[in-house]
């Protein structure tokens, strides 16, 4: 993900709605970034050092990585969405919001992602750390109310 794309950063000109968008982009990266390398020090300490290469091999094509794949499809959503010639309404960021806080429930008896992550909140404070951020960011936003 190209990070550097003037469409995905903010400027001096972007509605409030694009803005919040963008950081919650930022925000999905950076708890990706964290969750992925935690898996890769997981995955290392079986299997030994992994170079960059291979780490890219494993996360497309290893089931131990599979389960991060879910926060690489929204952020391409949002990236997509960025790089539109339509302009990002309050709506459409209402509802990535609300789709991020569903995502990114850590609990012991939700689906397979909200799963990993618990798991991941509870053995890595780096993990800790950017969910705070990220919990953070969407008090920020009021939920949608519809969308319950």
């Amino acid at each position: 993900m190209d990070s550097t794309n003037p469409k995905l950063e903010g400027s001096n000109h972007d509605s409030p709605a694009r803005e919040k968008l963008i950081a919650l982009r930022l925000a999905l990266l950076r708890v990706h970034k964290t969750l992925l390398e935690m898996e890769r020090r997981s995955y290392e300490r079986e299997h030994g050092h992994v170079n960059a290469g291979e780490l890219f091999r494993l996360v497309v094509d290893h089931s131990q990585f599979a389960w991060l794949h879910n926060i690489s499809e929204f952020v391409v959503r949002i990236d997509e969405s960025l790089a539109a010639k339509e302009p990002i309404t309050p709506e459409y960021t209402k509802v990535a919001f609300s789709l991020a806080r569903k995502m990114f429930v850590p609990t012991e008896s939700g689906d397979h992602f909200q799963k990993k992550y618990f798991d991941a909140i509870q053995n890595d404070p780096a993990v800790v750390i950017e969910h705070a951020e990220l919990a953070k960011l969407f008090n920020n936003e009021p939920p949608d109310s519809s969308a319950a």
